[in-house]
């Protein structure tokens, strides 16, 4: 009789495991599917963003939850950004950016990969947003003063970033498929065609 009494709660924490990992795959296997349509994942996240700044905006506080979502969204930027060998902190004998045009092209690999970049973003905006709902987090702060800071910071940031990608030369976004469109046969702009 001693078992009996033993196996209820370990029978119930079985079952909440499991039940667990059942919702953690079905979770894990529409997130893979969602991989390929970058656009619909950013729509859906472009949406969130908006329904957590329709709240602060209703709301008129939060401020200081926008605050730290906006430094960690810069945060991530720069990953996005960010080359995933650092020519200027990690010479490496693995792939490197190229820095002159005799080099060997290399691809951009990214710090942060897109997927990530998005998917960390959305779960950023998910918290903040829930963080809306508790009023332990709204902080009585001076807004202009913080949205000055974060502009600041985000210029600075932007700046070296931008001084980083002309020294290496590399551009951290694919323009598509680059094509060569030859030489094109010298016309007179008002004859028509013969056929």
């Amino acid at each position: 009789m001693e078992g009996v009494g033993g196996d209820g709660p370990s029978a119930a924490a079985t079952a909440l495991n499991q039940r667990r990992h059942e919702l953690s795959k079905l979770f894990q296997y529409y997130l893979d599917k969602s991989t390929p349509h970058a656009l619909y994942r950013w729509i859906g996240s472009g949406f969130l963003v908006f329904l957590y700044a329709l709240r602060v905006y209703y709301l008129q506080g939060f401020y200081i939850v926008s605050y730290g979502l906006g430094i960690y969204i810069l945060n991530l930027l720069i990953g996005f950004l960010s080359p995933l060998v650092d020519p200027e902190l990690e010479p490496r004998d693995g792939p490197m950016l190229p820095t002159k045009g005799s080099d060997e092209f290399k691809p951009f690999i990214r710090r942060l990969p897109e997927f990530k970049f998005w998917y960390a973003i959305t779960k950023a905006f998910c918290v903040a947003f829930v963080m809306t709902f508790f009023s332990m987090f709204d902080v009585p702060v001076f807004w202009p003063i913080l949205l000055c800071y974060w502009l600041v910071l985000f210029v600075l940031t932007m700046k070296r970033q931008i001084m980083h990608m002309m020294k290496y030369k590399y551009i951290p976004f694919n323009l598509g498929k680059q094509k060569y469109g030859g030489k094109r046969p010298a016309s007179s702009a008002g004859s028509p065609r013969a056929d």
